[in-house]
């Protein structure tokens, strides 16, 4: 676990005004990394944010503001992806935190030297259009909140809504990679097959039962070769930071074919995530316990289990879904939330994830992305999609338009936002993860 050191003193703040705003998701003691598009070159480029800023890596470094310890760090960051540098390890992403910290600080000649040329190495969020922050090998996702896993079972087998398995490992399925796209592009509703309860044959259409989920990501850093398994012990080295992942799912398109294999068309069309990757090192103040099985339950098998995982293997952060219909917007009314939920509600860490995953011998690379699945709490205002909250379409959601929600529909706009705060802790966020629904 990254130990707490200078970046993380709350008391830090930023010759960039924005940073230090109450509110702020990226204050000094935070600075994520993503790709944007060079609105002078349109080629993409590695940036790091600072308030309502992005400080572009290459240019620092070529400015001298960046380097020393930190440049090996910041050369890798010179592509348009941060792939090089997540293969790189803790040490030189530390190395890179600590000396973008110092130059980003209202308290040291390195943030002096550093706004001397800030319209150099500057510019703003507003002006630039993300991009997916990593090359993404391969998507796999979990399945590792029991509430959100007893819920949907529930509907599906009253009896028995957790399969046998569900508390001896860690269940997923491997996603599409090709679909994962930036926040605030669009999604277009799927069409598939399905088959009402009462149809004598399926039909090929628009899925009627648009859903999203609201989940968490992760980067995978330095690889493992095949055959070799990563560790408990090992999997934190592992795993470079966090973003919001909404992994869109067609439920009606997922009722028919999912069975016998899982999920296929029905999530393989689009899922979101946030553009800015916060850092394993950024969210050390924000670690908690792995969650706290109930009596009963079994103890995880020796593997998938250690000491340190269940003191600091969880992390309290806080995400919170709203949306707003495109009537909604049109009368300029705010986004109605759905629901908040946390990342403390995950039965299974992600580093249990990351052990299990490889256990066989699977081989990751950098920049390979994992999702936590949806992740809802037990209390009917921290559920994790639609699905869940209207009961599978039988209470539906009213919004201030004087609309009704079963699922989603076309013209809405849903939007995630993660955050995380504790006492003696500088609150840190994730940004946006937003899209708008087209029509099929």
């Amino acid at each position: 676990m990254p130990e707490l050191n200078e970046t993380h003193d709350p008391t830090l703040t930023s010759w960039i005004d924005s940073a230090n705003e109450a509110e702020a998701d990226f204050p000094v003691q935070n600075l994520p990394l993503g790709v944007y598009t060079d609105p002078k070159i349109g080629v993409g480029k590695v940036g790091i944010a600072i308030g309502d800023k992005i400080l572009d890596v290459t240019a620092a470094r070529a400015k001298g503001v960046i380097g020393g310890v930190a440049d090996d760090a910041a050369g890798a960051c010179a592509g348009d992806t941060l792939n090089e540098l997540m293969a790189l390890g803790g040490r030189h992403w530390s190395a890179l935190r600590a000396t973008a910290s110092r130059a980003l600080r209202d308290d040291t000649e390195e943030g002096e030297a550093a706004q001397a040329v800030a319209d150099e190495i500057l510019l703003a969020q507003a002006g630039v259009a993300m991009r997916l922050p990593a090359r993404i090998g391969d998507y796999t996702d979990f399945y590792s909140s029991i509430f959100h896993a007893t819920n949907v079972g529930k509907m599906l087998r009253p009896d028995n809504p957790l399969m046998p398995n569900y508390k001896h490992i860690p269940i997923a399925y491997h996603g599409r990679a090709s679909s994962i796209v930036a926040s605030g592009e669009t999604v277009k509703r799927p069409v598939g097959q399905t088959k009402a309860p009462d149809a004598d044959h399926p039909s090929f259409g628009p899925s009627m039962a648009f859903d999203y989920e609201t989940e968490i990501g992760f980067f995978v850093g330095p690889g493992n070769p095949l055959g070799q398994p990563v560790s408990m012990s090992e999997a934190e080295d592992h795993i470079f930071g966090l973003c919001i992942l909404n992994d869109w799912s067609a439920r009606d398109i997922q009722a028919w074919e999912y069975q016998p294999l899982g999920p296929f068309l029905a999530k393989s069309f689009a899922s979101h995530i946030s553009p800015w990757v916060v850092t394993m090192e950024a969210l050390a103040p924000f670690r908690c316990g792995a969650y706290d099985r109930p009596d009963g339950d079994p103890a995880p098998l020796p593997y998938l289990s250690s000491s340190e995982n269940e003191a600091n293997g969880g992390f309290d952060v806080q995400i919170e879904v709203s949306i707003a219909s495109e009537q909604m917007r049109d009368a300029g009314t705010p986004p109605q939330v759905l629901a908040v939920t946390n990342m403390q509600h995950l039965y299974w860490t992600i580093f249990q994830m990351l052990t299990h995953h490889t256990s066989n011998g699977c081989n990751l690379s950098p920049g390979d992305m994992m999702g936590t699945g949806t992740i809802s709490g037990p209390t009917e205002d921290a559920l994790g999609s639609v699905l869940e909250i209207t009961k599978r379409g039988a209470e539906p959601v009213s919004l201030p338009s004087g609309e009704e929600r079963r699922f989603l529909a076309d013209g809405d706009e849903l939007i995630m936002r993660a955050w995380c705060d504790a006492d003696g802790a500088r609150r840190i966020g994730f940004g946006d993860c937003r899209a708008v629904i087209e029509g099929a």
